[in-house]
């Protein structure tokens, strides 16, 4: 079972900059570039509650299961 960030699609969606969103948010740019990126490991809920307040988003549209051939086994 893999989850799936999609905060890069939906902030070009949203024509927004990480700068901008950073700082929306409240984190560091490296913080909000390392979660766009899929290399986060955690979020926590209250951050990606302010990403979809900032959006105007689902966390749906920004976080998505994709299974994977191991988990299908």
């Amino acid at each position: 079972m893999t989850i799936k960030i999609n905060l890069d699609a939906m902030m070009l969606k949203r024509k927004m900059k990480l700068k901008t969103l950073a700082l929306e948010v409240g984190i560091t740019e490296q913080n909000l570039s390392i979660l766009k990126n899929s290399k986060a490991k955690a979020i926590r809920f209250s951050t990606l509650d302010k990403i979809c307040q900032a959006l105007q988003c689902q966390t749906g549209d920004i976080l998505y299961f994709e299974e994977n051939e191991m988990s299908e086994k």
